[in-house]
């Protein structure tokens, strides 16, 4: 007799927890749009677990019904890797800040990016360290002004999803708090993957550093500043959609449609592509050179998964030598005994 599964609504993925995040922060919205899309998976609640580092993002695992590990900083990635490596079966989200993810994690995040394992990787990029009031962060702009920068960072920031990209990452998306839809949309995308899915979402702190993202929001400026991806078609953006994105020689570069310039002289997005390079070049456009910024999945393809294949050594092992004995091989070798 079949047991048939309760259907959940978005109200049960919320827990109990009074959330504590400011009022009017960005991951209030990334929050209800994760519990919005949720239901849709089919995934039963005690097969979700989310782990979480340290920072304003990492309080994520205390609001969902679910399982939850509010690990250290930057260890996230870490610790989804085992999770997953010892329980396939598990649905495992890592709920990260740029600063977790990209500074103490940044080796962490890479090397779970490189293996691909099936997790799903979810960065909130606010550009600045929140919850603990203002410092600069990995992805702060240069000249960027904050209490542990008065003259202005002159670090270089780091962009997120081209280092995505440059690990070879199987599934690589980039969505806007405010956007809901189409942020509910990216994380349906990056949870039905198989391998690990990357999915930097443009966050505001409305308290340290507000209007980090106001340029891909404002109602007046938005059409012209970002450009959502489509597989297969062609890179067109603007309010009357008239502008695209075409190649010149390997430089992108804006151009008017009309006069001369049609639809099929544009980049064509092909996120399944095994070559990486174009999506790459994507990841570099920026607001700042001229350029609208992509939103949307840059890159979707199949490849290996760690998980898989570390499991497949282990039944390999236990086929050849049997399941082991813990308590044998402490016991083997040279051993000796403490009085």
């Amino acid at each position: 007799m079949s047991t048939q599964l309760p259907v959940l609504k978005a109200a049960d993925f919320g827990s109990d927890q009074d959330v504590r995040w400011c009022p009017g922060c960005g991951d209030y919205s990334i929050l209800a749009q994760m519990k919005k899309m949720l239901p849709s998976m089919g995934v039963p609640r005690e097969k979700i677990v989310f782990i979480s580092g340290i920072g304003c993002s990492s309080r994520f695992p205390y609001y969902m019904n679910t399982y939850g590990i509010h690990s250290i900083h930057g260890r996230a990635p870490a610790l989804a890797t085992g999770l997953k490596s010892v329980r396939p079966d598990l649905m495992v989200w890592v709920i990260t800040g740029d600063g977790d993810g990209l500074s103490i994690g940044g080796n962490h995040l890479m090397h779970a990016i490189r293996r691909n394992l099936d997790i799903n990787i979810i960065l909130f990029n606010n550009r600045i360290y929140g919850l603990t009031k203002g410092q600069y962060s990995p992805t702060s702009p240069l000249g960027k002004v904050t209490k542990s920068t008065p003259m202005g960072a002159i670090d270089n920031p780091l962009h997120p999803l081209s280092i995505a990209i440059g690990c070879e990452a199987s599934f690589v998306a980039r969505s806007i708090d405010t956007h809901i839809k189409h942020l509910e949309t990216t994380l349906h995308r990056a949870a039905e993957h198989r391998g690990t899915s990357f999915v930097e979402v443009y966050q505001n702190c409305n308290i340290f550093n507000d209007g980090a993202w106001e340029y891909t929001k404002d109602r007046q400026t938005k059409a012209e500043n970002t450009i959502e991806l489509e597989h297969g078609k062609p890179l067109i953006f603007g309010t009357n959609r008239d502008k695209g994105i075409r190649l010149n020689g390997l430089e992108p570069e804006v151009v008017e449609l009309g006069k001369g310039i049609t639809e099929d002289d544009l980049l064509f997005h092909d996120e399944k592509a095994s070559e990486p390079s174009l999506a790459y070049l994507l990841s570099r456009m920026r607001h700042e050179d001229g350029f609208p910024e992509p939103i949307g999945v840059f890159r979707a393809i199949d490849k290996p998964r760690y998980d898989d294949e570390l499991n497949k050594q282990v039944d390999a092992a236990k086929a050849k030598k049997g399941d082991g004995d813990l308590n044998a091989l402490f016991n083997s070798g040279e051993t000796w005994t403490v009085s």
